[in-house]
């Protein structure tokens, strides 16, 4: 007699599991490969957010920065993303163009160095970009002596990276007539170009290069993760360019309302905490404890450069020829 009255319970069960399960929303963030990496911030965000969420949060890797906007422009209003995380202001012109974007609707007090209004897009860290090289080893200390010297170095292609192109704007910005020829002379001491900053810092790591194209912040995660400071940002007369990290909503996304929260958790205590020892990168907003021990050491840029995000759109393709032309010599 049991029997016809077990099978209906687990049937019922079994459809309200499926039912809870059916009816979770999922929000789904295309980023950059090292943001969702077991290192990087990814998974302790992922955490964080859907603990306030009842959602299901996906983060999916789309190699570099650079590469999340060709990736948005190729599937247009069809994309299945609701929230394109890692591009930054010298690819924030080029986003808007698109059309793919809507608001965010977010009022923060950010902590950066520069101003922000941007309506469509929204900061969650900055950094400047640097050469990261041995501390007891050779350096250099500007572009140009960098190009004289026969120090080896790896970069990240500017068409498919964030850094890449970031190194494109700043030669471009601290030579702008003279680009071209620094360009020519840095050649040779180039030992390979990357497609996404994670394989240049490993050839780097692995010895075989004496610096890669990183950021200022990099040594903090030698220092502070593996107690380890022979790591070093090499500092450059003319200055260094500045990268502001944003992320912004996409306008055809059917989580309209958990794209909006998610946004507004990323400026908050619980994302922002995180980045610091994951992305290391300083943070959009400082976080009620401050910066980690061993921030305070790091290379502070004498000279900011930053192009805004309509001027840095109107000059690269200019910058883009003269290194493709320099590198194919």
């Amino acid at each position: 007699m049991q029997k016809p009255i077990y099978l209906p319970v687990v049937a019922g069960l079994a459809l309200c599991a499926t039912s809870a399960w059916a009816e979770t929303p999922v929000l789904q963030v295309l980023t950059y490969d090292s943001f969702v990496s077991d290192w990087g911030p990814g998974p302790a965000i992922e955490t964080a957010f859907e603990a306030e969420c009842a959602c299901d949060l996906q983060f999916v890797g789309n190699g570099d920065g650079a590469a999340l906007l060709a990736r948005l422009q190729l599937e247009g209003p069809r994309t299945e993303f609701d929230v394109v995380l890692g591009l930054d202001t010298n690819l924030t012109a080029a986003a808007r163009e698109t059309g793919l974007f809507a608001p965010h609707g977010v009022t923060a007090e950010l902590d950066l160095p520069i101003a922000w209004d941007d309506a469509e897009f929204l900061p969650f860290d900055w950094g400047y970009f640097a050469f990261v090289g041995n501390a007891d080893a050779p350096s250099a200390s500007s572009l140009r002596d960098l190009a004289d010297s026969d120090l080896k170095i790896v970069i990240q292609d500017p068409r498919s990276s964030t850094p890449g192109l970031g190194l494109l704007l700043w030669v471009k910005t601290a030579y702008p007539d003279e680009a071209a020829d620094l360009w020519a002379a840095l050649a040779d001491n180039i030992v390979t170009v990357t497609p996404g900053w994670s394989e240049a810092y490993g050839m780097f790591l692995d010895g075989e290069a004496d610096a890669v194209l990183s950021y200022t912040t990099s040594p903090a995660y030698h220092l502070i993760a593996e107690e380890d400071a022979s790591k070093v940002a090499w500092g450059f007369d003319e200055g260094h360019y500045m990268q502001v990290e944003v992320a912004g909503k996409v306008a055809s996304t059917d989580q309209p309302e958990l794209a909006d929260q998610f946004l507004a958790f990323m400026v908050g205590e619980g994302f922002q905490s995180i980045i610091p020892t994951t992305n290391w990168m300083y943070p959009a907003v400082t976080p009620a404890d401050g910066l980690p021990d061993g921030f305070e050491t790091l290379m502070t840029p004498t000279v900011s450069l930053l192009k805004s995000p309509e001027e840095a759109a109107a000059i690269r393709a200019e910058a883009l020829e003269e290194w493709r032309t320099a590198l194919s010599q």
